[in-house]
């Protein structure tokens, strides 16, 4: 598969088959997203990878309750992956200090991006998830301060009617060359 076809397949899947992803495709995922560039190359992401069922139930129980149930829909998914990011003193301190730019969220944004395309590549359905409760999941694997949850995945086969169409907005409405700016 060509990667335009790779990139155009991938949607949110929020519906899952109960069908377990063998744990070497989880890795391939990984192995995938580890291989993404970073700001000073300090590679912030850790990823830890929910796969037991029961654990699985408690993290959700903990993270997606109350104001997050909206995300428990996670609960079905073979696998969640969640990502992590160890704080770097130079590459997050300084540089957001200095530019006003938080670097480790655009290196977990393109780790995780690796990582649900290689997941679409071996036909294993993603959703990005960014409505949970980021405090107690950090408690819940009782991480030090300085690792932050960032995000999770949630990993699965799509069941039928597991994703909602999307509409992309049309090169022309954000492509833009040098000062001719109109319109943005």
């Amino acid at each position: 598969m060509e990667l335009m076809d790779i990139i155009k397949a991938r949607k949110s899947v929020r519906k899952y088959r109960q069908e377990p992803i063998p744990r070497e495709d989880i890795i391939k995922c990984i192995e995938a997203a580890r291989l993404a560039p970073s700001a000073e190359n300090v590679q912030p992401w850790r990823f830890i990878v929910i796969d037991d069922p029961e654990i699985k139930k408690e993290f959700v129980k903990e993270t997606c309750s109350g104001i997050y149930k909206p995300s428990s829909f996670i609960k079905n998914a073979a696998a969640i992956i969640v990502i992590v990011a160890k704080l770097d003193l130079v590459a997050n301190f300084l540089g957001k200090g200095i530019q006003g730019t938080s670097y480790y969220l655009i290196d977990i944004g393109i780790t995780g991006e690796h990582l649900v395309l290689r997941a679409q590549e071996l036909g294993i359905g993603t959703c990005w998830i960014g409505w949970f409760n980021s405090k107690k999941a950090k408690n819940f694997f009782k991480l030090s301060p300085r690792h932050k949850v960032v995000s999770l995945i949630s990993m699965g086969y799509p069941a039928p009617g597991g994703t909602k169409s999307k509409r992309d907005l049309d090169l022309d409405d954000i492509l833009f060359f040098n000062k001719d700016t109109k319109g943005i």
